[in-house]
């Protein structure tokens, strides 16, 4: 049984505030009893419209941010899972990057996001570099096996289709899910339908605020959610129960009756 939570806030460009928010989240995810939480997209800085700010917040991994990161995870003896902007050698771009750090201060698990979202009249590519595809970094908490894609990732179901190949009990997908047209409903339809389609948990971290539209949430593999926030900052727990997983699994074998795979389009 492993407790787990979802954390979500509005990040803003005050690396410091956002640092104090994302301690003040995990104390409270900790008072829970939870072995791991998750934290939004581009926790680290973001501001409603990406222009070249974005590029001059971006850290490299061994940085001050992800430090502290670390240290609060050894602190609080939890996994943390929260998005960073991550430097590249390149000065006109960054790489928008997960990082899974386990209770030791250890990173577990590192994803740099593949689907830029280039819709909706957003043009994240203009200064985001798309990751090149690599073999999904799989970490485990507590004997169930955790997978990270981000936020667009989540349009895309063989994203989440190669990471329970790969193993994953648990998919956690941060996000920067941004206000438009129907978007709360799409979030809150596709979320449900990688947990049933895959018989896997969903974790959600949504940013709130004017940037995102919040709706955090964990949703079990039937496809029920078992804990969700509203449109505020907040953090709630619930468990994740290997007995349900392999219970769904035993009753909607879909996993083991497929006859289709997924490949990369390297085109």
């Amino acid at each position: 049984m492993v407790v787990a939570s979802i954390a979500q806030f509005a990040p803003g460009e005050d690396k410091a505030a956002n640092l104090d928010s994302i301690a003040r989240l995990v104390a409270t995810a900790s008072a829970h009893g939870s072995h791991v939480v998750a934290l939004p997209e581009y926790s680290m800085f973001s501001v409603p419209t990406m222009d070249e700010r974005f590029l001059a917040s971006a850290e490299a991994l061994d940085g001050s941010f992800v430090s502290e990161i670390r240290a609060l995870a050894e602190r609080h003896s939890i996994t943390i899972v929260f998005g960073m902007n991550e430097v590249t050698e390149s000065r006109s771009q960054i790489f928008n990057t997960l990082l899974a750090i386990d209770r030791s201060g250890a990173v577990v698990a590192t994803y740099r996001k593949i689907h830029l979202y280039d819709a909706f009249g957003y043009k994240e590519s203009r200064f985001v570099r798309p990751a090149a595809i690599e073999d999904p970094e799989i970490f485990t908490v507590g004997g169930l096996k955790f997978g990270l894609q981000t936020c667009y990732d989540l349009r895309f179901p063989e994203v989440t289709r190669r990471l329970v190949d790969a193993g994953a009990d648990v998919v956690v997908i941060p996000a920067e899910w941004v206000p438009g047209p129907l978007k709360e409903n799409h979030w809150q339809t596709l979320l449900r339908a990688r947990a049933i389609e895959n018989t896997a948990y969903v974790m959600a971290a949504d940013q709130c605020g004017s940037a995102g539209v919040g709706n955090s949430m964990i949703v079990d593999p039937m496809g029920v959610v078992t804990v969700a926030l509203g449109e505020q900052e907040g953090c709630v727990s619930t468990r994740l129960d290997r007995g349900r997983l392999d219970a769904v699994r035993e009753t909607n074998p879909a996993l083991e009756l497929r006859r289709f795979g997924v490949h990369p389009n390297i085109g």
